[in-house]
């Protein structure tokens, strides 16, 4: 299915996107190196076709705490332009990228926006600075998101972790404020305030036409999208993609919901719950899950244990990948 958005709006489109993990070269390999060893490249892209294939509304490459810091700026634009090609050569010529950024520098953000432009990226996902002062103070805040968007080649979106961003607090009034640039477009939350989800999706001085609010929790994906939100950019989809569109659909869905329905946007959400626990628990070390074919990621690191631990899991993993398979 080729994913195209008709709208000429720069906005990103909504549905559910997955901060994808950047791949490595396992250690059979013979260029590992356990310090740097060059990314998998064509792993990379046979993940991104899979998930487009599997009815994924985006992708977000190069994320703000994945393994994207082990890269160069050269290597960040290589592994862009190498997912750009293999999703055109599939077939989904217009499929939405959206390129990650963690830098707290406005310069160089805005080199790694050029970049992703060049390489074929539509959006930028811009994570709030958090170590000077002066710049995660409200005014500073807006004044740093101001200037990227005023110079980046592409649209941006506003990406609040308070956990990677020495838990700096963005008030709903500074989305606002910055939702009136023509160059930014939504956010995307992790965290798990669901009182500013609501204030920020259903802000009466925000056009959410233009201003889009993601979630970056599938745990809060109903709840989330009931306020008014876009959608969820989560990490569990990228294991279990079909499971997180089908809540997507029906949690989007607003009327003529059958009981049925009603019974099962709620039994998915509680299953995607409970699986996300995993990744709330060990944090993106968790990104090598059992499920939907992806037994192997050839990640930086694995889950803490083991074995071991992943059998504390098997209930709420065996539960999605059921899901999964019977979509």
């Amino acid at each position: 299915m080729l994913h195209r958005n008709p709208d000429p709006n720069p906005r990103s489109p909504a549905g559910i996107y997955v901060p994808v993990p950047t791949f490595f070269q396992p250690k059979k390999s013979a260029s590992y190196n356990p310090i740097a060893s060059p990314y998998d490249a064509d792993t990379q892209a046979a993940h991104s076709v899979y998930l487009a294939k599997a009815g994924i509304t985006g992708l977000v490459v190069l994320g703000s705490t994945g393994e994207a810091i082990h890269l160069t700026n050269k290597e960040r634009s290589e592994i862009l332009s190498s997912v750009r090609r293999a999703l055109v050569g599939a077939g989904f010529k217009d499929y939405p990228i959206v390129a990650g950024t963690a830098t707290q520098n406005v310069e160089e953000t805005v080199s790694q926006l050029k970049g992703a432009k060049e390489a074929g990226a539509q959006w930028g996902l811009c994570l709030v600075p958090g170590f000077f002062a002066g710049a995660s103070t409200r005014e500073g805040i807006i004044q740093w998101f101001t200037a990227v968007a005023d110079q980046s080649p592409i649209p941006i979106l506003i990406y609040h972790y308070p956990g990677v961003s020495n838990n700096v607090k963005v008030v709903p009034s500074t989305y606002a404020t910055l939702s009136k640039h023509p160059n930014i477009v939504g956010c995307k939350l992790s965290h798990g305030d669901m009182s500013y989800h609501a204030q920020v999706a259903s802000h009466p001085h925000i056009d959410h036409a233009q201003f889009r609010t993601f979630s970056g929790l599938g745990q809060q994906l109903l709840p989330v999208v009931a306020v008014g939100g876009a959608g969820a950019i989560d990490g569990c989809a990228g294991f279990f993609p079909k499971t997180v569109v089908a809540l997507y659909a029906l949690s989007a869905k607003t009327v003529g919901l059958t009981e049925d329905e009603v019974r099962r946007r709620r039994e998915l959400q509680y299953k995607l719950s409970a699986m996300e626990e995993l990744i709330v628990q060990t944090g993106t070390s968790a990104s090598r899950v059992r499920g939907s074919g992806w037994d192997a990621f050839a990640v930086a690191w694995g889950l803490p244990g083991g074995d071991a631990a992943w059998a504390k899991w098997k209930e709420c993993i065996d539960a999605m990948e059921e899901e999964e398979n019977s979509l």
